[in-house]
């Protein structure tokens, strides 16, 4: 390799999305107009590039590149309009220049390198580790860390030697140290005021930041980095060829890369330490400022990209920056009713500038902004900056790809229903309601559920308002994630509200799902499929038809109907015959509102006739058990309740039967049979002398206590006020309660407890006036309060002087 010639081209250091490094990098190429131009990046998007510098994309924008072998894992390139590999790339173009990326391919860096992800982020940056931008997808384990977040590159979280701190000394990492050499609080502040806001001539900067970078690249283990320096060295040299002159060409890397070519301190030998490349494609997709900024988890960011937008915009002219910010600022805070003029601007404006003097700053830079706006515009409360000044700094720009590269059929569909729908297309929440008693509105849900279904992040499921029900129930949860309500209660709201966020992994998970589809339809419809066959009850079939109704999948909810069919057959278990049932009822009631008319009202009654019938016949056997055991099957007897008493079509009559079984039978779980005898209660099915008669029975001296308490847990599930209000039920348990001899009360004292817990105030004063007529104590109180006043009364009254005198003493005092 000959290092001597890679050393000669013109080699410019920069760091990743940094206004200097670009503006000076533009003036350095007009400066050698070179004939090539080779971009750190990942050798197999260099196609794209036309596409990146179409006019119709406007950054921020991203290459994305991802495994095409059927294992969810991908990686980012991201660009602003700031970002010196961006201007390189247009320089190239706008002056006919060729232009290639020569860094290792994706497929090398999303491959395994002793046991981590190769990665691409730069031993120049201290915050290199660039993370996966998709919080909820690490936690579900969809994909890798993005970048090689375990790459040994001297991080700012490691303290960046590239080995294990020493508990008792912790090493200093040398990002730190060159802040604290320099004066600076913090390795952004050194960097801003060392390379980001003085006005460099280009040589002048060249010359410092391959200095820096020599410096940084000497810490640690940079085996991966040294690695990809052997291949970009070798890149270069072949696509140089005989034909070009070092000085005809240019190459834009990180400023360590750059460092090291021009120190020639390659070892060609590293390159076979790389991996060999796994299946993978490139695409480019949008991207926004706030998942570039390094608040939101990008490591290889910066604090505020709209800040760096506008100085970028500005020529590099970070005061008006400064200026631009601040005025932004005010507004937010008149908008919100606080008192702010454009004299606190100047007064911030020329604070900011001061700081900047002070602390040897060439301009003020995001430290002294914020300290600015807290002196001035914020009397010195730091609330409001975290609320209105980082969102104005930061930004919420989302970019855009023109149509040189095209979309996928599902970026496609997604992108055309969010426009016609007028779904949230930015990076920030935003809540809205649907009515589903709209035919358009209803159309929007079915496609929200798809994107669900599909694991897309970008709605999450926030709340709902069922038919016959006053409020609406919020349900939070993390975007991208399934809903954690029941598919039955979903199909049964009059609306749905949900929180819509369109962020890079949207596009991301697009590109990846069209493995198994080209239509959001037919990729819910595949993944519905692949649910259901990993079922094994009629249950779990029947939640994948209520979500192939939800998602409006006709073929996914004919084949849940035969598996439903299927399972039923053979199905022994209650709880999940029962959550079938109520399924089929959902659906009976409720199902034409998702335009699923094919399923066929006949087809639905028949299923849930047969499924009644069979979960009807297993009561008493899942009933059967310890109170554990028996939990799930409780919860069934409700079901099989409410669907017995609200679908005309099932037989009412076996379901009262069954649980008049409950009711008598001893050889059930008591608990049960309580639940079961309030159930009947409340459908009128027994009045209130039989259920005095129930109780009476079950709370006998003759009964074991511990069964009897357990009975009147269950009755208690049900209705407490009904069973307290009773006068005769509360004789039969004030009756058992001071027959439980001694020696067992203990043993029944946890079960009496937890069936007490269920009485609200309500029932609590209901119960102990009937106890107090039972024993006939009302009428001795009421004698016993009045002998109580009439004997007390003088002396309560001079209480009452003495009291009154104190108080006046005391406002006096006061």
């Amino acid at each position: 390799m000959d290092l001597d010639r890679l050393a000669a081209v013109h080699l410019f250091p920069v760091r990743h999305h940094s206004p200097r490094s670009s503006a000076t990098l533009r003036a350095y190429l007009d400066e050698v107009r070179p004939k090539a131009i080779f971009v750190e990046g990942p050798s197999d998007a260099t196609p794209l590039l036309e596409a990146l510098v179409d006019p119709k994309t406007v950054p921020p924008v991203a290459i994305l590149g991802y495994r095409t072998d059927g294992e969810p894992a991908s990686s980012l390139w991201p660009f602003a309009a700031y970002s010196p590999e961006y201007v390189a790339v247009k320089w190239a173009f706008e002056h006919g220049a060729r232009v290639e990326l020569i860094d290792i391919p994706v497929g090398t860096t999303l491959a395994p390198f002793d046991g981590a992800p190769v990665g691409h982020d730069d031993a120049d940056d201290p915050g290199g580790h660039e993370r996966e931008i998709d919080e909820d997808r690490d936690e579900h384990g969809e994909h890798g860390d993005e970048h090689g977040e375990h790459a040994d590159d001297g991080g700012a979280g490691d303290g960046g030697d590239g080995g294990p701190a020493s508990a008792e000394e912790p090493q200093e990492s040398i990002y730190a140290a060159c802040a604290r050499a320099r004066g600076f609080r913090s390795f952004e502040e050194f960097w801003e005021a060392s390379f980001e806001a003085p006005r460099y001539e280009p040589g002048p900067f060249r010359e410092a930041l391959l200095a820096y970078a020599d410096l940084v690249r000497s810490d640690g283990d940079r085996l991966i980095h040294r690695a990809r320096d052997a291949y970009m060295a070798r890149s270069i040299l072949e696509r140089m060829g005989p034909d070009l002159a070092p000085h005809e060409v240019a190459a834009v890397l990180g400023a360590a890369h750059a460092a090291a070519f021009a120190a020639r301190d390659v070892d060609p030998a590293l390159e076979a330490r790389l991996p060999a490349p796994i299946p993978c494609a490139v695409t480019l997709i949008p991207f926004s400022f706030p998942r570039l900024s390094e608040q939101l988890g990008y490591g290889a960011g910066n604090r505020a990209p709209q800040y760096y937008q506008r100085a970028h915009d500005a020529g590099g002219d970070f005061r008006r920056a400064t200026l631009e910010v601040l005025i932004d600022f005010t507004e937010h805070l008149r908008l919100r009713g606080f008192m702010a003029s454009l004299a606190d601007t100047i007064e911030a404006f020329r604070l900011a500038v001061s700081l900047a003097e002070l602390r040897g700053k060439a301009e003020p830079g995001l430290d002294e902004v914020r300290e600015a706006t807290i002196a001035t515009m914020c009397r010195g409360d730091a609330t409001h900056v975290d609320g209105f000044l980082w969102p104005a700094v930061i930004g919420r720009n989302v970019g855009r790809v023109g149509g040189g590269i095209g979309k996928n059929s599902l970026q496609e569909e997604f992108w055309r229903e969010v426009r016609e729908r007028r779904l949230p297309a930015t990076d920030a929440p935003e809540s809205f309601r649907l009515s589903l008693t709209n035919e358009v509105e209803v159309g929007t849900s079915v496609l929200l559920h798809r994107l669900r279904i599909a694991k897309i992040p970008y709605a999450a499921y926030a709340g709902t308002r069922a038919a016959g029900r006053g409020g609406a129930g919020a349900r939070g949860q993390r975007r991208g994630q399934a809903s954690e309500v029941p598919p039955d209660e979903l199909l049964r709201q009059l609306s749905e509200t949900w929180e819509a966020q369109w962020t890079p992994a949207t596009d991301v998970a697009l590109v990846e799902k069209i493995v198994l589809g080209d239509t959001l339809e037919q990729v819910a419809t595949r993944l519905l499929e692949e649910d259901l066959a990993a079922c094994h009850t009629t249950g779990e079939a029947a939640d994948v038809l209520l979500n192939a109704v939800l998602a409006s999948s006709a073929r996914a909810a004919a084949s849940a109907l035969d598996a439903c069919d299927r399972f039923a057959a053979g199905d022994s278990d209650l709880p999940s015959l029962a959550r079938a049932c109520r399924a089929f009822a959902g659906l009976a009631s409720f199902g034409s509102s998702r335009s699923l008319s094919s399923l066929g009202d006949g087809v639905i009654a028949t299923m849930l006739e047969k499924t009644f019938a069979r979960a009807v016949l297993r009561v008493h056997g899942g009933c059967t058990g310890s109170d554990e055991a028996v939990a799930p099957a409780k919860e069934a007897l409700r079901t099989l309740h409410d669907v017995a008493l609200s679908q005309p079509i099932v037989d009412r009559a076996a379901w009262f039967e069954a649980a008049r079984a409950l009711v008598d039978s001893d050889a059930v779980n008591p608990t049960a049979s309580g639940l079961a005898c309030g159930l009947l209660y409340l459908a009128q099915v027994i009045d209130d002398a039989e259920v005095a008669r129930i109780v009476g029975l079950r709370l006998g001296s003759a009964a074991p206590p511990e069964a009897a308490a357990s009975f009147l847990a269950g009755f208690l599930e049900v209705n407490a006020l009904v069973l307290v209000k009773s006068r005769p039920v509360v004789e039969a348990l004030d009756a058992f309660l001071g027959g439980i001899l001694p020696e067992r009360f203990k043993d029944t004292l946890p079960v009496l407890r937890r069936a007490f817990a269920a009485l609200g105030a309500t029932e609590r004063r209901y119960l102990l006036e009937n106890v107090l007529a039972a024993r006939k104590l009302g009428d001795k109180a009421r004698a016993a309060q009045a002998v109580l006043l009439e004997k007390d009364r003088e002396k309560l009254k001079e209480m009452s002087e003495d009291l009154s005198q104190a108080m006046d003493d005391l406002d006096d005092l006061l």
